[in-house]
């Protein structure tokens, strides 16, 4: 299922109408029950300084969760790529036959990783997946005879990288499956709606001074944009860029360094 926050601007448009709706609404229905007294408005002040404090931090917070999951995902990329180099070094001891055959697939199965990373619809997602996952059989498979015909420590050097090339893979799938949970978001949500609700409601002249309460919809709803863009790891502006896996495809292959890596159908 599609993650709705997979859309950063989505999430600016629909928050930006929802939180100036909750400004006007303020203004306009709940204002009316205010009080003129100096106890009233002072009152209001402290309830609205404590809603907006409490705002500033859940974004803080939450924003704080995006970026620990973003820093996690660019580890997870340099891991994968030294497991793969780590594994193309060590194909060397294999039998002459099998190593060619392993490096060949280690090769494609770093194409393939690289293309995870520019991927952003579902059905080339699943497509790929579907490959990787052949590739990775594929992989296991070349190195299986030759683990279970020999004792001693090259066979299990063999083994454990390629189990660390295998298990890399499933790390990262995990890192970007790793969101922002829906009730953050859903909290965070509902105390801007009130926050703006609130800011509308202790306006003096809000229909004089229109477009100046738009401004603070206006950064709530790019603080989320932002918050949204940094914790999709497909479908917002900033991205995972494979730096390391593009560094050793250079390494591996230089004449195909430009070359981008494709899905075949």
């Amino acid at each position: 299922m599609s993650y709705i926050y997979d859309w950063p601007a989505i999430i600016f448009v629909c928050s930006f109408i929802l939180l100036s709706l909750s400004a006007w609404m303020g203004s306009r229905f709940f204002s009316r029950y205010r009080n003129a007294d100096t106890e009233s408005e002072f009152d209001l002040g402290v309830i609205q300084t404590a809603t907006l404090t409490l705002l500033g931090l859940i974004i803080g917070f939450t924003f704080s969760m995006a970026i620990t999951r973003y820093d996690l995902r660019q580890t997870l990329e340099e891991s994968e790529a030294n497991a793969i180099s780590t594994e193309y070094l060590r194909a060397d001891l294999l039998p002459a036959s099998s190593a060619v055959k392993t490096k060949a697939l280690l090769v494609e199965y770093l194409n393939q990783r690289i293309t995870f990373y520019s991927l952003r619809l579902d059905d080339e997602k699943k497509s790929l997946r579907t490959q990787t996952e052949n590739t990775q059989v594929a992989l296991w498979s070349s190195i299986l005879p030759y683990v279970k015909s020999q004792n001693g420590a090259t066979p299990a050097l063999i083994a454990s990288g390629m189990n660390d090339v295998l298990n890399a893979e499933g790390y990262t799938q995990a890192a970007w499956w790793n969101r922002i949970p829906i009730a953050a978001w859903t909290l965070m949500i509902a105390i801007a709606v009130f926050a703006n609700a609130l800011v509308g409601y202790g306006a003096r002249n809000y229909q004089k001074n229109r477009g100046l309460f738009i401004i603070f919809p206006l950064i709530v709803s790019v603080s989320f944009f932002l918050i949204a863009d940094i914790d999709s790891p497909t479908r917002g502006i900033i991205r995972i860029k494979p730096r390391n896996l593009l560094a050793l495809q250079a390494s591996l292959y230089p004449q195909k360094a430009s070359v981008s890596p494709s899905i075949s159908h």
